[in-house]
């Protein structure tokens, strides 16, 4: 092979893998360190080489001319020099670019984005990439020519590419992929503490898991006890409204309790009735998080809301951590979504309408999408739900999208208003839920924040600027943000991962006081003032524990 061949092969390509690499530094919805900076610029290095290569082998397939000697070497040259200087602009500023976002999010700013640590990670992400696709093509090389030896060229060519393909896919699906699935699942269950490892049940009588409950403590898992026995009881809300409270009632089902979803969900409304909470006069049905996490932020506040007449009842589904349980469980979360539901629903419109509570759907991030699937509205026009309050809906939510394509033209994307905000409304941590008037017979209200990827990735962002991107930037969003194909898809993944690393009130992490006026919105408190609701979000600050999605 001549020398001018090897760098239109390869050198043209590593162009492409360098400025996919500057353009990875550009700012997305949430900040990076310079470990993860690294793993996404040599991802998406690797990507533009592949891209490249793949460009360059259609030009030769198709035989169009290619330049040669002098010619090639200032072709080089035309497309290396900026792509050399592209990267020195984009490295000079990286620091800015990140903390424009820290700065908006109130963090602390950093003095440097550790450009040589940085770099050094992205080369090893880099070569390990293409030692894998190096392999890949070697195997593809192999067997391509055994089948020259027993069918015509191209068929051996397509046949090779699809018994690689097929090859890659059981192995990665079957063999690599299933084991981590598996020691996840195991690490997650053995953090639950269940059975023998459970801590001692409570002897309150009335706690879920006591000697009197119709739930297996045992069976419940951290993320369950931690909820039904954490929270607000009669004597803090008491001593918060001045007045006289209850006991909030909270009925959790571990997913070990019982195989399959529908016995989750009749175990669940057994004990519901056993405490009494279809005497309370309000009745949230959630749906937990992918481990079974809970937002203590979110039932916290609506509890001192209504003086404690309240009840909560929530059925695990997963150990995973929500985006494993999103791609890998799906189907489990919303078929517990809509037993559950459906099973609380079907009581409560047995009873009469004047002495039953008033119902309501709740849920966070996964929990959001499968409560929203569990809502049949259709099931619900005889006997409608009062309301439904779903925080940091992720993005495959098919209501959501429902919602949105709604949304008044002239509103923003991350902050839509649908119509006269009779039937569903948008809150963030910069817009207010509207109050409780002006609603008609059903509330729904999306609560989500403007910098969270979780609700605002797409998955077309590949080769298409998501329609929030064509908008002048929220208040926690940096107005140097760009589009950059393929790029782009990436950086809003790694802000998927990192969305909980964000400050409380930004990305993933939903902050109590930002559930305040949502649930007024939607719960519509007896005798409920702003007052109330200003003292309630200082005693989120001072008080009880605000939660984050780290389930």
């Amino acid at each position: 092979m001549d020398r001018n061949r090897f760098f239109k092969v390869f050198l043209l390509p590593l162009y492409l893998g360098l400025v996919l690499f500057a353009a990875s530094l550009t700012p997305s919805l949430i900040p990076r360190g310079w470990l993860v900076q690294g793993i996404l610029g040599g991802l998406v290095a690797a990507l533009g080489y592949m891209i490249g290569r793949f460009l360059l082998s259609l030009w030769h397939a198709i035989e169009l001319p290619v330049l040669r000697g002098r010619a090639a070497t200032i072709a080089h040259l035309l497309t290396g020099l900026p792509a050399a200087a592209f990267l020195v602009f984009c490295l000079a500023h990286a620091r800015n670019w990140q903390n424009g976002i820290r700065s908006r999010m109130g963090m602390d700013l950093i003095d440097s984005v550790d450009v040589p640590n940085m770099v050094l990670v992205a080369l090893a992400v880099f070569t390990v990439l293409m030692i894998a696709g190096a392999l890949v093509q070697w195997a593809f090389d192999r067997l391509r020519a055994w089948l020259y030896l027993h069918m015509p060229r191209r068929t051996a060519d397509m046949a090779g590419l699809l018994l690689v393909t097929l090859a890659l896919l059981l192995v990665t699906r079957d063999g690599v992929l299933d084991r981590v699935i598996r020691g996840l699942d195991r690490s997650y269950t053995a953090a639950q503490d269940l059975f023998d490892t459970a801590p001692p049940p409570p002897a309150n009588p009335r706690t879920p898991g006591a000697a009197a409950s119709l739930i297996d403590w045992g069976a419940m898992g951290q993320p369950g006890r931690n909820f039904v026995t954490q929270g607000p009881d009669a004597e803090d809300i008491a001593a918060f409204s001045g007045r006289s409270a209850l006991d909030p009632i909270r009925v959790y089902v571990g997913l070990a309790e019982a195989e399959t979803a529908q016995v989750r969900a009749d175990r669940a409304l057994a004990e519901l009735l056993r405490l009494g909470a279809f005497e309370r006069k309000v009745l949230i049905v959630a749906m937990p998080t992918g481990t079974g996490w809970l937002d203590p932020g979110s039932f916290d506040v609506v509890e001192y809301m209504h003086g404690g007449d309240i009840a909560s009842v929530a059925v695990q589904y997963s150990y995973l951590q929500s985006p494993m349980a999103l791609l890998l469980e799906t189907q489990a979360g919303l078929e517990q979504a809509r037993t559950l539901i459906g099973t609380v629903h079907g009581h409560w419109r047995s009873l009469p309408p004047d002495s039953r509570p008033r119902l309501y759907i709740h849920g966070l991030s996964l929990g959001a999408w499968a409560s929203m699937y569990g809502t049949d509205l259709f099931a619900l026009l005889d006997n409608p739900i009062h309301g439904a309050l779903w925080a940091g809906p992720p993005f495959p939510s098919a209501r959501w999208h429902e919602a949105m394509a709604e949304r008044d033209p002239a509103s923003p994307y991350v902050a839509p208003r649908v119509g006269e905000g009779r039937l569903i409304r948008f809150a963030s941590h910069t817009q207010d839920a509207g109050g409780s008037r002006g609603w008609g017979d059903m509330r729904l209200l999306f609560l989500q924040y403007s910098s969270d990827p979780i609700v605002f990735y797409e998955p077309s962002s590949v080769w298409r600027a998501p329609a929030w991107m064509g908008e002048p930037p929220a208040a926690d969003v940096s107005p140097d943000l760009r589009f950059t194909p393929v790029v782009t898809q990436f950086q809003l993944v790694a802000d998927m991962i990192l969305a909980t690393s964000a400050p409380e009130g930004h990305g993933h992490s939903y902050y109590a006081r930002d559930y305040i006026g949502p649930w007024v919105a939607v719960t519509d408190p007896e005798g409920w003032t702003a007052d109330d609701s200003a003292r309630l979000a200082a005693h989120c600050n001072n008080g009880f524990q605000h939660g984050c999605d780290n389930g």
